[in-house]
Order: C-alpha cells, then sequence, then structure tokens
C-alpha cells in the first residue's frame, strides 16, 4: 500500500508540475505571442469607403451620385450545407450556382455573395433567413439620367474606382478618403464598435460643377438618334461649344450605353468619339485653306479662279471634284466646295505657309480637354510632306482630326480669331464652397486676324445661303457653317467608292454667335452628301438650342458681296455696255493682250469679247495663247491664260 501510495504521490507531483510548467509556458513564454494572436481574433479592421462627390450638369442636375446600398456576405464557417444554401442563393440573385457553391464551401472567415444589390433583391436574400449570410452597407455609384452624356461622365467599379470619363480623369478629387476602423468581435463571430477605439469618419470626396447642360444633351442626342435611324448609319457624334470660353455645352457619342450596367455593353460603345477617333475633315477642312490664303493677303473673295470643269492634273495625276464647275469665284469656291479650286489655294499659298496655318489651328496636337483618351490626330510634319500632299490636305484628304479640334477652330473663327482650350468641368465643389477653375478663357494662340475671321464668317454665311449648305439654313437667323463629304480611307488601298463620313459645322447666329454645333454621321446608307446628311440635323439642333439659350430670332441686311460674282465683275468693269474702255485694242477682232492683268480682270476682258477663258495658276497673267493680236477665227475654244505669283488685288 505504502509503495503503491507513493507512486500515486509521484505522478500528481509530475502532473500537477506538468500542469504548472504548461502554464508558465503559455502565460509567461508564450505570452506576448498568444497575446498577439488574441488581438488579431477579437479585433478587425474594418474599411469604410468614402462616397463620391456628386457630377452636376450647368444647372445642378445630377449626373452621377453616390447611394448607400447592401452587400450580402456569407461565414462558410455557419453554412451547414454550401449546396441547398447555393441553390436557394442562386435563385434570388440569378448567379451561377456551382461557383457560388464552392465560394460557401471554402475554409475562410469571409466571402462576398453579391454587391451592390437593388433593395429588392437584398430584400429577398434577407427572407431566406439563411445561417451565416449577413449584410454590409456600400456606396454604390448611380447615374438617374441613364445614357445621358454616358462617354463624357463615364462610370465607376464596383470598388469605386473611376474606370471612364471624368469620372476616371477626375477620380483623385471625386473619390473621397477613406478610412479603416477598429471593431471587437465577439465569441459568435459578430462586430461591435469599442469605445476605446477611437476612429472618425470618411471624407467625401469633392463635387464637379460641369458646363454640360443636361437639356442640350438631351437635344443633341436625340436629333442625332432620329439620324441614325433615318439615314441608317453606322454611328454619329456631335459637340456644341461656347466658342467665346471654350465651354463645351453638350458632347455626344452614338450608339450609347447606360453607365449604371456597364459591363453589359461593348468598349466600342462606351468609347467618347468626339475626342478619340480621328477622321479625314473632307471639305469642312477648306476653311484652314482659306485662312491660310486670306492671312497672307494672296487672294480676295472675289478674285476668280478657274476650277477646270471638274479636275486637276497635277505630276500627272488627275484629281478630280465634286461636280464640274469654270470659273468661281474664291467665296464660290468655299460655297459650292470645290476640290480644284481649294487647291489652286493651297498651291498659292505654298507648303510652309499652309503647313504653319494648319498647325496654328492646333492640328497635330490634343487641344488639352480635361478628359482622358485624347487623340491628337494625324498631320505629317513638312519634312515628310509628298509633292500632292497640300493638294490633297486642302480639302480634307491626307489629314485626320477629332470632332473636338474642328469645332474648336469653327470657334476662333465666330469668336474673331481666338482658339481657346476647351473644357467641361467649370467649378469643384469641396466643403460647401465652389472652386471656379476658369475664371477667364484660356487662350492658345491667335491663329487668324480679326478682319480674317470675318471674311471667313462672310464666305460661311454664303456657304448656307447659296452653296452646299442650303438646309444648314434656320429660319429667323443667320447661320455660317461649312459641308464636309469625306470618302473613307482603306488602309493601304485608297478610299472606298460607298462608305463617307457626313459632316456639317457652323454657327449661329453668324453676326453674333452663341453657340458652335458640329456633326458627324458615319457611314450613311441613306444619302452620303454632308448638305443632304448633316445639315438637316445641324439646323435642328440650333433651332432649338439657340430657343433654350433665349436668342431670339431677327431680321438681320441680307448678305452682299459687291462686286463679287463673275457677272458683277464684268458688269463693273466694262460698265454694262460690253467693252472695257481702259482696256480696250485697237482691233476689236483680235484676241487682246493679257498681259499684267488679274484673273478677274482678264475674265472681264475676255468676257467682254465674247471670248471663253481658261485660267491656270493664280497671281497676273504671265502667258497667254493664241497670242494678242491672233484673229477671233483662229482661236480654239477657248484663250488660255496662265498666271504667276503674286499679289491678287
Amino acid at each position: 500500500m505504502k509503495g503503491r501510495l507513493i507512486l500515486a504521490l509521484a505522478a500528481l507531483v509530475l502532473w500537477n508540475g506538468a500542469i504548472v510548467w504548461r502554464l508558465f509556458h503559455l502565460q509567461v513564454q508564450r505570452h506576448e505571442a498568444y497575446r498577439a494572436t488574441a488581438g488579431k481574433q477579437q479585433r478587425r479592421i474594418v474599411e469604410l469607403e468614402a462616397p463620391r462627390g456628386t457630377i452636376f450638369d450647368a444647372r445642378g442636375r445630377k449626373l452621377a451620385m453616390s447611394v448607400q446600398v447592401e452587400s450580402a456576405f456569407a461565414d462558410p464557417a455557419k453554412i451547414g450545407d454550401a449546396a441547398e444554401a447555393a441553390d436557394r442563393l442562386s435563385e434570388v440573385l440569378g448567379c451561377d450556382r456551382e461557383r457560388l457553391a464552392e465560394r460557401l464551401a471554402q475554409d475562410r472567415e469571409f466571402v462576398w455573395i453579391a454587391r451592390q444589390l437593388d433593395p429588392a433583391i437584398a430584400e429577398a436574400v434577407r427572407q431566406l433567413d439563411l445561417d451565416g449570410v449577413g449584410f454590409l452597407h456600400e456606396s454604390k455609384r448611380v447615374y438617374p439620367l441613364r445614357q445621358l452624356a454616358a462617354q463624357l461622365v463615364g462610370f465607376a467599379g464596383i470598388d469605386n474606382t473611376g474606370l471612364e470619363g471624368l469620372e476616371l480623369a477626375w477620380d483623385e478629387v471625386v473619390a473621397g478618403e477613406p478610412v479603416q476602423r477598429k471593431v471587437l468581435r465577439d465569441a459568435r463571430r459578430g462586430t461591435v464598435v469599442s469605445p476605446a477605439f477611437s476612429f472618425r469618419d470618411a471624407q467625401p470626396g469633392s463635387d464637379l460643377h460641369l458646363t454640360i447642360d443636361a437639356s442640350l444633351q438631351h437635344i443633341l442626342e436625340r436629333e442625332l438618334a432620329a439620324t441614325l435611324e433615318e439615314h441608317r448609319a453606322k454611328q454619329a457624334t456631335g459637340v456644341i461649344v461656347d466658342p467665346w470660353s471654350g465651354a463645351v455645352l453638350a458632347m455626344a457619342s452614338l450608339p450609347s450605353f447606360d453607365p449604371n450596367r456597364f459591363a453589359e455593353y461593348s468598349p466600342a460603345s462606351r468609347r467618347n468619339r468626339v475626342i478619340t477617333d480621328a477622321f479625314e475633315p473632307g471639305s469642312t477642312f477648306k476653311i484652314v485653306t482659306a485662312a491660310a490664303a486670306l492671312g497672307a493677303n494672296l487672294i480676295d473673295p472675289a478674285d476668280i479662279l478657274d476650277c477646270e470643269m471638274g479636275g486637276i492634273t497635277l505630276d500627272g495625276t488627275r484629281i478630280g471634284d465634286h461636280h464640274p464647275f469654270g470659273l468661281l469665284t474664291f467665296r464660290e469656291v468655299i460655297a459650292k466646295s470645290s476640290n480644284v479650286g481649294a487647291i489652286k489655294t493651297a498651291l498659292l499659298v505654298g507648303s510652309e505657309g499652309f503647313y504653319r496655318q494648319i498647325r496654328s489651328f492646333g492640328f497635330g496636337k490634343a487641344t488639352g480637354i480635361d478628359l482622358p483618351g485624347e487623340a491628337p490626330g494625324i498631320l505629317r510634319s513638312i519634312d515628310r510632306w509628298q509633292r500632292l500632299d497640300p493638294a490633297y490636305i486642302s480639302f480634307g484628304q491626307g489629314i485626320s482630326v477629332t470632332a473636338l479640334q474642328l469645332a474648336n477652330v469653327f470657334a476662333a473663327v465666330a469668336n474673331g480669331g481666338r482658339l481657346y482650350r476647351p473644357y467641361v468641368v467649370a467649378r469643384i465643389g469641396r466643403h460647401g464652397a465652389l472652386e471656379d477653375l476658369h475664371p477667364r478663357p484660356t487662350s492658345v494662340g491667335r491663329p487668324i486676324s480679326a478682319a480674317t475671321a470675318r471674311t471667313i464668317g462672310r464666305m460661311l454665311e454664303a456657304v448656307v445661303t447659296e452653296g452646299t449648305g442650303r438646309r444648314a439654313a434656320v429660319p429667323g437667323y443667320r447661320v455660317a457653317g461649312k459641308t464636309g463629304t469625306a470618302q473613307k480611307a482603306l488602309p493601304g488601298r485608297g478610299y472606298a467608292a460607298d462608305r463617307h463620313l457626313a459632316s456639317f459645322v457652323g454657327y449661329a447666329p453668324a453676326r453674333a454667335p452663341a453657340v458652335v454645333v458640329l456633326v458627324a454621321i458615319d457611314e450613311p446608307r441613306i444619302g452620303s452628301h454632308g448638305g443632304d446628311v448633316a445639315a438637316p440635323v445641324f439646323a435642328r439642333i440650333v433651332s432649338q438650342v439657340l430657343l433654350y439659350l433665349g436668342v431670339r430670332p431677327r431680321r438681320e441686311p441680307p448678305l452682299e458681296w459687291p462686286g463679287e460674282r463673275l457677272a458683277d465683275a464684268v458688269e463693273g468693269l466694262t460698265g454694262g455696255g460690253g467693252s472695257v474702255p481702259a482696256l480696250q485694242t485697237a482691233a476689236a477682232d483680235r484676241v487682246p493682250d493679257l498681259s499684267g492683268l488679274t484673273a478677274r480682270q482678264a475674265v472681264a476682258r475676255s468676257a467682254a469679247l465674247g471670248l471663253a477663258i481658261g485660267l491656270h495658276g493664280q497671281g497676273f497673267v504671265a502667258r497667254q495663247s493664241p497670242p494678242a493680236g491672233t484673229p477671233f477665227r483662229a482661236v480654239p475654244e477657248r484663250i488660255e491664260v496662265w498666271l504667276a505669283s503674286g499679289m491678287l488685288r
């Protein structure tokens, strides 16, 4: 008995010693390690997202806002049957059952089931009353006007990060400042806020106040959509700009998308083509050609050009016109959109002067608008120009521009020659105060003088009153603008005969411009010319925009160009009597000497004698065929006259 007692006592002592040693090991030697482990189990760091700032239009209407929604999560350890739970949840959520079952079966304490749920769906999940399923409040980005200005505003992802448009470009400003909050976890893994832990609230993001007016945006998008359907076109773009500040009042690309469901749409529909897509501008670019010649005093609207009845041959290459024109004044060249007339004008200016003018308008570089993804367009440096490049570029081939660049150039003509940097964010709202980002317009240069701008403006008015842009006319207002019909380029294969981009760019009222409007219709199947496809939608947009802005119709004097038409030029020099006394030759039945005359004078003198004339080049008459003194009976179909470059009067 004594031995057994000693053995039991020894075992008890060893047992107690082991317990004491274990307690010493746990509480002393491993104290810090287990304390840290307990802290991790008992405390949790929760990151609280900051609500993004609101994006307002120019009149305070919300284009993007943040709302509180519920997101469902699960604690897989508390879910008994993951497969059954996945079956019930997938029916409500409409998600993949197998993938959800895999998540619910994970050996983790937290998995997302579905985030940013609509209230009705969140309530349906709650009614399932599943163990281990809970809810957290999150901030969700909502776009109340849906597709309106969708590409411009952009969208934010499920993690509240801006992904496109203004949401991306201004993400750091709009996103706000999230915070991390410490909470305690109870034995059932519930969370409670401990008063011992100090915390602060997340800081909301700043608001953006735009120049975009939702009403103008609606007008623009509605009319573009109607044109897409009417002409069965591929896509359409449009932009409305304030010519006096560079503020963009509306910007649209159709087809569009709903940023509330952006994942359901293709990347192409989410692209802001007004600034990202470069295209050949076609005849709308002729105002740049005109500006180069007028600004250098090389031509006058009344000067006469021989447009050679439908084409011109340069370096063995025949370049056609869209219509066979004969003698046209320079104003008529722009009004009727003659390619040959534009080519001759560009050749008169010369490559270097033409290139400088193009660069001065900002082509070949981004405008600097406060939006992401802007393309600079394509303008080859002059040292890479081929001999025929000035000829092609004169009527908008061989150069690519964005819609915003082109609208900005017309804005410079409208405001008297000043090029402004366009923008869409006018003010930032922080802590109840507004910061004005553009107290004054940002000028980036003066590509043309005020006098040149006025002259071009009158020529653009003639486009609408008597040229290719007649269908852009708006009753009660004088309109200035230019049509464009560009063949679509086929990489490495020239141009497609049946694919066009029809455009119209202009401003109104012409004498006191309120807005510049550009519309471009890509690949219309019904119609192809800018005057037939784009000009009418321009007119519909402008008529509504001006009334909305409170610009009332008014009577304006008719557009007059005294002595500028061919008939007027002849009558002015002949006194209406069919002869030119100051230049009359002694022999009335022989070819006169035209040397030293301007083109207009040469045409007038020949017309007074009943002779047809063909003009080649620009400047003053340097050579003629047949020579002076040739009898009329020996004259072929017409007199051919070659002019040398010089100042035209």
